[in-house]
């Protein structure tokens, strides 16, 4: 799914769950670092588009370049971001923009572990256990038209749940 939001399904549901000890900022920024090789890979019309990145290795590196980078970067994004007074959910979904380092940890990893994790499920080029195999094991489980429903789902899931918290106990996401 390069270049999809459907990968921030998923993200949404852990927002829900895990509320203020989850960046749903960071999890994006993520997402974006993990799909830069893809992106590069198509400009350069490699037949290969999905290479060490798309790898649980990869998912580490660039999980801690997520967070390093990203945090700074998701922090810097969110303080432009004012609290609203006439737009209070708005104001209760940007929650903290200072991003703690727990939140920004788990919307790091989580982040990109999930990214190899969906795209293994489409992507024959993909070997995500490099370099210890080249199997993927994980490819044509389930039909690509489920995976993007089950992505549609999760986000729609997750959103109805950030919504009920809000109206419920009104606490910091």
């Amino acid at each position: 799914m390069p270049f999809t939001p459907l990968h921030l399904g998923p993200g949404c549901v852990v927002k829900a769950v895990l509320g203020r000890h989850f960046s749903l900022a960071v999890f994006a920024f993520a997402q974006v670092a993990m799909d830069l090789e893809v992106l590069v890979r198509i400009l350069r019309r490699d037949e290969i588009k999905h290479g060490l990145s798309h790898s649980y290795l990869g998912a580490v590196v660039l999980g801690a370049f997520s967070l390093f980078v990203g945090r700074p970067v998701c922090r810097w994004l969110l303080s432009y971001w004012p609290p609203t007074p006439d737009r209070p959910f708005l104001t209760w979904l940007r929650g903290d923009p200072s991003i703690p380092w727990v939140a920004a940890i788990s919307g790091a990893f989580v982040g990109t572990f999930s990214h190899v994790l969906l795209d293994s499920v489409m992507h024959a080029d993909m070997c995500p256990l490099t370099p210890f195999t080249d199997r993927n094991g994980l490819l044509w489980a389930i039909s690509l038209e489920a995976l993007h429903v089950l992505c549609l789902a999760a986000g729609a899931v997750g959103l109805f749940g950030l919504a009920a918290d809000y109206l419920w106990f009104r606490r910091p996401p």
